[in-house]
């Protein structure tokens, strides 16, 4: 080290010389890990600060591959007290989770350039959007948190998850503000939206995205309808029901609704039932008309099954100590596998 300062300073000690670039500065001390212990030593340093010696450039890889290491534990569901566990398994000394805590942080502008990155360069005619449920310290009250989610099927077939955000409660106000933050990021070329039947998410959905058709997830409607068909006895009307939902072709699945409403709709038993699937087919059945009977685009699935990935998460955490956490990990795990997506080199869709 004493022979590196010399080389980076150009001058030896007490030496006069026009070459010189700095001078000396002392020493500091510093403890340095290796296979047999941990060493104490005395580093050299120079006025400039810009020296250091080629014997802490491994250290510091390996010091930032298991910052890294540790940032992708905590993304992966592992809680802060684990990963400080782990830590002082592998380096032999540990870490407290309030450091781990303090080094997620490191992961805020990171997630805030991701959500807020624009979306101009590719056209999303697909949009499958849905709300999971977080719980969240807030003012020493542990309260309900709304995440809303969407997902964008651009026209290649591909997938992304082009934004979330984290509100208080679904409404028919909070939805506007989520649709309005994609759209101020340039979401253009939207045919069709996917979703629940939640009244202010559809209000929302006719509000922000005029032109736009809805399509009614479809699991969601049959298991509505199917809360008002009696358990008895109710075989041919249910297997119907399930016939319909496996069509393609609107005009067909129309007749094949009127066709079940006039067999049962004289049923008391079934009236209530006949009423909801007339009401709400249309509305069921836009994807064959809009996205040419994916069957893909028919039911929110693909948001579902998104949502479980970040429960599974979640339930680590259970409670949030602030929204500004709550963010940065949800965001974090989504960014994850966002990445995922666009480096898989299948289609969700194949048009």
């Amino acid at each position: 080290m004493e022979q590196q300062r010399t080389q980076y300073i150009q001058a030896n000690e007490y030496e006069r010389s026009d070459s010189r670039t700095s001078q000396r500065n002392g020493y500091y001390e510093r403890n340095w890990t290796t296979r047999i212990g941990t060493l104490e030593l005395k580093v050299p340093r120079t006025r400039d600060g810009k020296f250091s010696p080629t014997v802490f450039e491994r250290y510091q890889r390996n010091e930032k591959a298991l910052l890294v290491s540790m940032l992708e534990m905590y993304i992966s569901g592992v809680s802060t007290r684990k990963v400080s566990n782990i830590v002082e398994q592998l380096c032999g000394s540990s870490v407290s989770k309030s450091f781990v805590s303090k080094l997620t942080a490191e992961l805020d502008p990171m997630v805030q350039e991701w959500r807020n990155r624009s979306l101009s360069e590719t056209t999303f005619p697909y949009i499958v959007t849905d709300v999971l449920y977080i719980k969240v310290r807030e003012d020493n009250r542990v309260v309900s948190k709304s995440c809303h989610i969407a997902i964008g099927i651009n026209e290649d077939g591909d997938r992304e998850i082009i934004g979330f955000m984290i509100q208080d409660g679904e409404s028919e106000s909070t939805w506007t503000s989520f649709f309005e933050h994609l759209k101020n990021r340039d979401l253009k070329g939207t045919k069709l939206i996917i979703s629940d039947a939640h009244h202010g998410l559809v209000s929302a959905i006719r509000k922000s995205f005029t032109g736009v058709s809805w399509q009614r997830c479809q699991v969601h409607f049959m298991r509505n309808i199917l809360d008002y068909v009696p358990k008895k006895d109710s075989k041919p009307f249910r297997e119907a029901l399930k016939s319909i939902f496996r069509i393609t072709d609107i005009e067909i699945a129309r007749d094949a609704k009127n066709e079940l409403i006039d067999k049962f709709n004289d049923n008391k038993r079934y009236e209530k039932a006949c009423k909801i699937l007339d009401e709400g087919f249309e509305d069921a059945f836009q994807y064959t008309v809009v996205a040419n009977g994916h069957s893909r685009l028919k039911s929110t699935n693909a948001i579902e099954r998104l949502n479980q990935e970040v429960r599974r998460r979640e339930k680590v955490i259970r409670i949030f100590p602030n929204t500004d956490s709550a963010t940065r990990l949800i965001g974090a795990l989504l960014m994850d596998i966002h990445e995922k997506w666009i480096g898989s080199s299948r289609k969700y869709i194949k048009f």
